[in-house]
């Protein structure tokens, strides 16, 4: 993204160089310790197994994963339900609400599906146990969809990586540099930072190309996945 613009002003960095400067200058995003717990998974609802331990997704829209963050306002906190792509990383579905009660992860889906209506066959909807993923609610739209339900089996957070990294870089990338005073002010920042992370964020695990690319074309090429429980390279011809 830089690359351009240091070449025009003759200035010859490379990544690392670039990182330490920004160290130097305090300018790295901190990170911060998770200190709430937004998973209860001690209930009595029917639990999925876990279906993508060793699954290597190849194409858009074959593998979902979801989960929930939390966001501080003043001296209250909101809660964001995130479900992404695993393949292109493009956030497909989110939504904020000022509970953790399902309907707010299940406006989150929707928006994922009717964004992808028609694109769904053999896809498999991956997240944790807690009661939000659990609810009738929640599941029977799944169903309907005949999306497949997967999700983790211990409270090993590698078993739902990708979900887990997504909270992070939204929130210390895209929300912390912002004053946000209630859940309907927090609803319209991420509504920008959405687009922005979609359209402009490179991923390394995408060849340094943006989700929205990767998700909409659904570019095969060679690809460096990050597994849940292992790295593994692969190659894939492209198109």
């Amino acid at each position: 993204m830089l690359q351009s613009f240091l070449l025009e002003h003759q200035i010859k960095i490379g990544r690392d160089a670039l990182f330490d400067l920004l160290a130097a200058h305090k300018l790295l995003v901190r990170k911060r310790k998770r200190s709430i717990r937004t998973t209860n998974s001690n209930h009595w609802l029917r639990k999925y197994p876990n279906l993508i331990v060793d699954m290597v997704p190849c194409r858009a829209n074959e593998l979902w994963v979801a989960d929930i963050t939390y966001f501080k306002v003043g001296q209250k906190h909101v809660y964001i339900s995130f479900i992404t792509d695993a393949y292109s990383k493009k956030i497909v579905g989110y939504n904020v609400a000022n509970t953790l009660e399902t309907v707010s992860s299940v406006q989150a889906l929707e928006m994922a599906i009717k964004q992808n209506e028609g694109k769904l066959q053999g896809l498999i909807h991956h997240s944790d146990r807690g009661v939000q993923y659990c609810a009738n609610e929640y599941t029977r739209v799944l169903l309907k969809h005949h999306i497949h339900i997967s999700m983790t089996e211990n409270s090993d957070p590698r078993e739902n990586a990708i979900a887990e990294r997504i909270n992070g870089i939204m929130k210390e990338e895209y929300l912390n540099h912002y004053i946000l005073k209630n859940c309907k002010e927090v609803q319209k920042q991420l509504e920008q930072a959405v687009i922005l992370y979609n359209s402009q964020r490179p991923h390394m695990s995408c060849n340094m190309i943006t989700p929205n690319i990767i998700h909409e074309n659904n570019i095969k090429t060679q690809k460096l996945w990050k597994n849940y429980y292992q790295q593994k390279t692969i190659i894939v011809n492209p198109l």
